[in-house]
């Protein structure tokens, strides 16, 4: 019987590598090796706003120096599969669509699945697909095929974003219960700084790629998915998560949730989070937020020349008098206020989540929208005056709340909901950014058009626009004063808590331990490579976008 038994429990199968009873973290682990691993992959699939900057080429990928245009009846059908002439951008934009709605859809759907899996399976199956979707995408580039580009990158890459993006957060926020916001901002930072990197290292390897006969974008296409697997398998295998009950050493958690605190000490399960008014308020305040920054965001460039014209250049010109060359001097200076908006957008993220474990989360928010309604409806009057510098600094403001939007909602979840499913309840709440992603440009566009076609001047088209975008916040700012703690009702017991414990595959309770105090040396040294593997091409990427802005100031 004795040697059954043996038989039998040697036989049992061992956890894989990739499982989460394998990422669980030893004693001697440091929690400040968890951020790089995030950034790791969030400076990768941050890429898909850096997007943009293949359309132009891809445009002319068949004619090389221009673009071999389609018969004028030629339909979607024909677009997808030609190999005859070459792509129109706005049919090449659809991938764009296509990256933020499996993102949204992705993180919904197997948001549930990451939490029972961990973070390292999820980041592996993240890489797997954004670095797969730009392989594939290389090959619809090679053989001419749009259909395999929208597959590769926009459905398969777009999956791999949602998956990479919810990652780490419920793992950050379990490492930092004492920097929720700080830990969240670290790694969506990564995310907007991902375009920083990406565009123009791709816009650099094209250059080196192209040739009489090729654009150079697959092969840049196939260079960047090799790179970018190398750093999100890195950032993947990096993951920990603590151990059940884990806590740095002098950490008290925050007192029962109440109408000032708003922190809840107990846990919502994840089929239970959205069925609460709390979860539906905190969904319209992340879209609200996320419109109005995206308006912005699409009409950055033409809205500073139509609205100063030729006094950017220090000539008393409207926009429709300037000639050919003064027009691209002035499309130089809004290029480099589109990269200095982009600095304050990945700034604000870290600066405004990190506030808001100061602040609190509904105080933060209600910064955003009482700050952001003033900006917004000051911004008309600024341009009007002719102050290139109020004006700039409206927007700076508006996109680091843009950004902070993002960054400091994962921990107001968690202060809502609690901590066991936070990257599900964030995962399902990203459809809110998908809404935001069509109402946001519907709105600029339509109200810029409808402007124009009534014989508005283009230096006062975007006024209206502004003032609907500060509407916009208005409400957002009600949702988020409607903001209670969640009703009792709502919370698992205890029992049903050690359930979903158990069946994630969590370890026992341990007792607190300083996150770090314990940490080796090689642990130390580790950290210390890490951060240096992200910040390096961070500092670059921002080195680059500084000197696009310095255009903005001579």
């Amino acid at each position: 019987m004795s040697s059954l038994t043996i038989s039998s429990a040697g036989s049992e199968r061992q956890p894989g590598f990739l499982s989460k009873e394998r990422s669980i973290a030893g004693p001697s682990f440091s929690r400040w090796l968890v951020p790089p691993a995030a950034l790791c992959i969030h400076l990768c699939i941050g890429m898909a706003y850096g997007f943009s900057v293949f359309w132009l080429p891809l445009s002319k990928a068949l004619g090389i120096s221009s673009s071999l245009a389609c018969a004028p009846d030629a339909g979607l059908l024909q677009a997808l599969t030609t190999t005859s002439c070459d792509w129109k951008i706005s049919e090449l934009g659809w991938m764009y669509t296509l990256f933020f709605v499996f993102l949204g859809c992705s993180a919904a759907i197997w948001g549930g699945w990451l939490e029972r899996a961990g973070p390292r399976k999820a980041g592996v199956v993240a890489a797997f697909c954004w670095c797969g979707g730009l392989v594939i995408s290389a090959g619809g580039v090679y053989l001419h095929q749009l259909w395999l580009m929208w597959l590769g990158s926009g459905v398969i890459g777009g999956i791999g974003l949602g998956l990479g993006y919810i990652s780490p957060v419920s793992t950050l926020i379990k490492w930092f219960p004492d920097r929720r916001g700080m830990a969240t901002g670290m790694a969506i930072m990564g995310f907007g700084g991902g375009a920083m990197i990406g565009a123009p290292l791709a816009d650099k390897l094209m250059t080196h790629y192209a040739t009489p006969h090729s654009v150079g974008v697959w092969e840049t296409f196939l260079t960047l998915a090799a790179i970018y697997f190398m750093f999100m398998m890195i950032g993947a295998l990096s993951y920990r998560v603590p151990p059940q009950g884990w806590a740095p050493r002098g950490y008290t958690p925050a007192p029962a949730a109440t109408g000032q605190t708003m922190i809840t000490t107990h846990e919502v399960h994840l089929n239970q989070a959205h069925k609460t008014p709390q979860f539906w308020l905190i969904w319209a305040v992340l879209c609200l937020n996320v419109s109005a920054g995206i308006g912005v965001i699409g009409m950055a460039s033409p809205m500073l020349q139509e609205v100063f014209g030729g006094r950017l250049l220090g000539l008393d010109l409207s926009f429709n008098e300037l000639g050919d060359a003064q027009k691209t001097q002035i499309a130089a200076i809004a290029a480099g206020f589109t990269g200095l908006l982009s600095l304050f957008n990945i700034g604000g993220r870290f600066f405004w989540a990190s506030l808001s474990d100061r602040l609190g989360r509904k105080t933060t928010y209600f910064t955003f929208f009482a700050l952001g309604f003033a900006l917004y409806a000051a911004a008309p009057w600024t341009g009007h005056h002719g102050s290139v510098a109020l004006f700039v600094a409206c927007f700076c403001i508006i996109l680091s709340m843009y950004g902070g939007g993002f960054a400091t909602v994962p921990a107001y979840l968690a202060d809502m909901f609690g901590t066991q499913f936070v990257g599900a309840v964030h995962g399902r709440l990203l459809t809110a950014w998908a809404t935001a992603g069509i109402l946001g440009p519907v709105i600029v566009n339509y109200f810029r058009e409808y402007q124009l076609a009534h014989g508005v001047a283009k230096a006062q088209a975007y006024d209206s626009t502004m003032y609907v975008l500060a509407a916009l916040l208005l409400l957002g700012l009600l949702c988020n004063l409607l903001v209670r703690p969640v009703a009792a009702r709502h919370y698992m017991s205890a029992q049903e808590l050690a359930a979903v414990r158990a069946q994630a595959s969590e370890s026992p309770v341990v007792t607190t331990a300083d996150s770090g105090a314990q940490a080796s040396g090689a642990s130390h040294l580790a950290a210390v490579l890490t951060w240096t593997l992200v910040l390096v091409p961070l500092a670059w990427g921002v080195w680059i976008t500084v000197q696009k802005a310095a255009v903005l100031f001579r």
